[in-house]
């Protein structure tokens, strides 16, 4: 099910939404950025938004790829990079000096809060493969980023392995094809 501002609009598979300015298609139509994976089927939550920006979900069984589409925007920065034409400082290292592991609260454009999930074994993988030193930066870093949220359940840990973890290769490999 699919929901926008916290009401289900998308319920079936294929399906479609429109609202005031955006739309929404629930369907199968359409490239993969990597290959479908063994035992999935292939469903792709296609968005057109604002400004021009598309942007698709492709939903697998244990993760999601996601696109998006656009033109550069005022102060832009994130994981795609800034569009200062340099792409020297659009590692994962130089965007999270620039930003953090995290969307400041105050900074997104999103409505509504996520829900933050910080599962048995992310915390067991925090704490056995992220550095103590590292750890420290990221409890620093989250905790200066998220502000008043910090104390919010499950918020500061999953920035930490956000922190720690955020320069998985695999993971970032094809957002930097679309850049």
């Amino acid at each position: 099910i699919l929901t926008v501002d916290g009401q289900p609009v998308c319920g079936g598979f294929p399906s479609s939404y429109s609202g005031a300015g955006f739309s929404l298609t629930y369907d199968s139509v359409g490239e993969v950025p990597d290959v479908v994976p063994e035992g999935n089927e292939k469903r792709i939550v296609h968005m057109t938004l604002p400004l021009g920006i598309k942007v698709e979900v492709f939903q697998w069984n244990n993760y999601i790829d996601v696109t998006i589409t656009m033109s550069p925007q005022p102060a832009q920065d994130g994981v795609c990079g800034n569009f200062n034409g340099d792409h020297a400082d659009d590692t994962t290292a130089t965007i999270m000096q620039r930003i953090g592991a995290r969307v400041r609260p105050s900074e997104s454009l999103l409505s509504g809060q996520a829900k933050i999930e910080f599962t048995h074994q992310m915390k067991k993988m925090l704490e056995a493969e992220c550095p103590a030193a590292t750890l420290a930066k990221a409890q620093a870093q989250c905790v200066t980023t998220l502000g008043a949220l910090a104390s919010v359940p499950n918020l500061t840990p999953a920035c930490k392995f956000d922190y720690c973890f955020g320069m998985n290769v695999r993971a970032r490999s094809h957002a930097k094809l679309y850049h």
